[in-house]
């Protein structure tokens, strides 16, 4: 049986005239939240998602993982994960959870938070001639490279040599960030860390502490960025780990905290949101605040999906899946937690698009990540049924 904090959840909203507490869950049902709810919350708009949700773990799809992070669906409903520590690339059968392994990524060096970390593949065509996109850590620093996926080859030399697409993102022992996403825009996202040097944050010519945009090849996207000579979107942050988009094409961002609050963030490009000088809430008008924020306890969160009209929130420290409401680009309700101290830490969360309808979420551990406590079949991917 898994290990469960015994604290008390308290979820501080982010409107100023609003806040919602609710304690964690378990399978199929979260926790009732208490005290004063967002006014949105009590009368909520035709187009708000409902106040309370659920989760219901319908199967594990595999178990054994080495250090698993980084998640990417193949259009036929198979997934690529991606191992930190080992640099290996696998196939996952979406239906009977068998591995296979792509291949090695060249050039990892794991150590710390560092290692091979996200994965990302364009939302477009078949999967033979498919690229895949990895962030890891190198020797000198954080890179994002391509590398042709042929499926047709032997397991384990299944990649083509890795082209650097962005390099030159600081690295270190913590906050490297790793996220990587493709966008409604098609073009791709990266969530940094600035390696422990809070400074880089605020300094607009490192590539540390961003939220990166960029063309497929690595070049500044141009329209839509804030410059669009620079793939720098937004800055001030501590160490990006989870990007999704709703319906409305907004991009949202977990963040780790340091020791006070986890954020929830709306990214606006060209909003500077605050690290260092700003941990969660601030009277700053300077600094994007953020849209919900937790006690590190609570979260410390990890990837993020928007999935049947709410984001998803993996927690490491909190052991647990956060369920932020949405309406429009408000939350509709104070968050929910699920799954609490059930599986352990929880890595990433990606929605699973492949049977359509949106109430589908990989769910991926982290318990074999050097911090956890690994059990019998550490670590999983777990599939989910959300409302």
């Amino acid at each position: 049986m898994r290990r469960t904090a015994g604290l008390r959840i308290v979820a501080v909203c982010a409107l100023a005239l609003s806040a919602g507490c609710s304690g964690g869950g378990g399978s199929g049902g979260g926790d009732e939240p208490s005290g004063a709810q967002r006014s949105s919350a009590a009368a909520p708009s035709p187009s708000a998602a409902p106040a309370k949700g659920s989760v219901k773990v319908v199967r594990t799809l595999t178990t054994g993982l080495d250090s698993p992070w980084g998640l990417a669906p193949l259009s036929g409903g198979d997934l690529l994960v991606s191992s930190r520590d080992t640099g290996k690339i696998l196939r996952i059968d979406g239906d009977s959870g068998k591995k296979t392994e792509v291949g090695t990524v060249p050039g990892v060096e794991p150590g710390g938070e560092g290692g091979l970390l996200g994965l990302a593949v364009p939302p477009d065509g078949a999967e033979a001639g498919k690229m895949v996109y990895a962030y890891f850590t190198s020797a000198s620093d954080n890179r994002i490279v391509r590398m042709l996926y042929d499926p047709a080859k032997e397991p384990g030399d299944q990649l083509g040599a890795p082209d650097t697409i962005l390099k030159g993102i600081p690295r270190g022992r913590i906050h490297n960030g790793g996220r990587i996403a493709f966008g409604p825009d098609k073009m791709l996202y990266a969530g940094t860390g600035e390696s422990g040097d809070g400074g880089l944050a605020q300094d607009k010519k490192s590539l540390g502490g961003k939220i990166l945009r960029m063309t497929p090849e690595g070049e500044p996207a141009g329209h839509g960025s804030p410059d669009p000579g620079s793939v720098v979107y937004s800055w001030g942050h501590r160490n990006v780990q989870g990007l999704d988009w709703d319906r409305g094409k907004r991009l949202w961002a977990s963040e780790f905290g340091q020791d006070t609050w986890d954020e929830l963030n709306l990214i606006e490009p060209g909003g500077n949101y605050g690290w260092p000088d700003a941990e969660g809430r601030s009277d700053d008008k300077r600094f994007e605040n953020p849209v919900e924020q937790w006690r590190t306890d609570e979260a410390s969160p990890s990837g993020l999906a928007v999935a049947a009209g709410s984001v998803w929130m993996a927690g490491l420290r909190g052991e647990r899946l956060w369920r932020i409401p949405l309406e429009g680009g408000e939350p509709a309700a104070a968050p929910q937690a699920f799954l609490k101290g059930k599986y352990g830490r929880l890595r990433t969360v990606v929605a699973d698009r492949s049977s359509g309808g949106g109430h589908g979420l990989w769910l991926v551990t982290s318990e074999t990540d050097g911090r956890g406590s690994p059990e019998k079949g550490d670590d999983r991917i777990l599939r989910l049924e959300v409302r």
